[in-house]
């Protein structure tokens, strides 16, 4: 290929501006559609932990283990299991120095990422309703407002119910039952 790839990322959330961060770092300037209408939008969700051996790699790769570690919360680590009358049945508590998976907040980590990627990187406000292959491996993606852009490779970091997967799978994801209740008290 004489020319750079053309690379969409689908998804503006930890995923999708990660790989975009990394593909930088690479000399590939990939271009990143997400539906929210700006990075603090809307409230992204809870705390993520970051392992050593999964998430702590790609933010090394991704030269922002300072950045990380001036957010992250080494603390949160620190977690307990009760039966339903909050007995405690076990508890954790992080050994000085143990940072092999501290917590940050999804918002600090989703703002952090895109403050490190090139300007005008991230097109928010680009819900995604359709992609169609064109051949010779291009696509389109075709967005709810209207507007459409084409790629030579489209990555999907958009969540479970994602218009990338359809290219890929005709699998549905489906709720298996299983639920998580995170209750903190002053």
């Amino acid at each position: 290929m004489t020319t750079p790839p053309r690379i969409a990322i689908v998804g503006g959330g930890p995923a999708g501006l990660m790989c975009a961060r990394v593909l930088q770092g690479h000399g590939i300037d990939p271009v990143v559609y997400d539906a929210d209408t700006a990075v603090d939008s809307r409230d992204p969700g809870g705390t993520l932990d970051l392992h050593a051996d999964a998430g702590q790699i790609a933010l090394e790769d991704a030269g922002l283990m300072d950045a990380f570690r001036a957010l992250a919360r080494v603390e949160g680590q620190a977690k307990t299991r009760r039966d339903h009358h909050g007995t405690i049945l076990a508890e954790f508590t992080p050994a000085e120095g143990d940072e092999a998976a501290p917590e940050i907040d999804r918002g600090q980590l989703r703002t952090m990422l895109h403050e490190y990627l090139k300007p005008d990187t991230v097109h928010w406000g680009h819900k995604l309703h359709h992609v169609t292959p064109l051949g010779c491996g291009a696509h389109r993606l075709e967005f709810a407002d209207g507007a459409s852009a084409e790629a030579d490779l489209v990555i999907g970091a958009d969540g479970a119910w994602s218009p990338v997967r359809r290219l890929l799978t005709d699998a549905v994801p489906h709720y298996l039952g299983v639920q998580f209740l995170d209750a903190r008290f002053d």
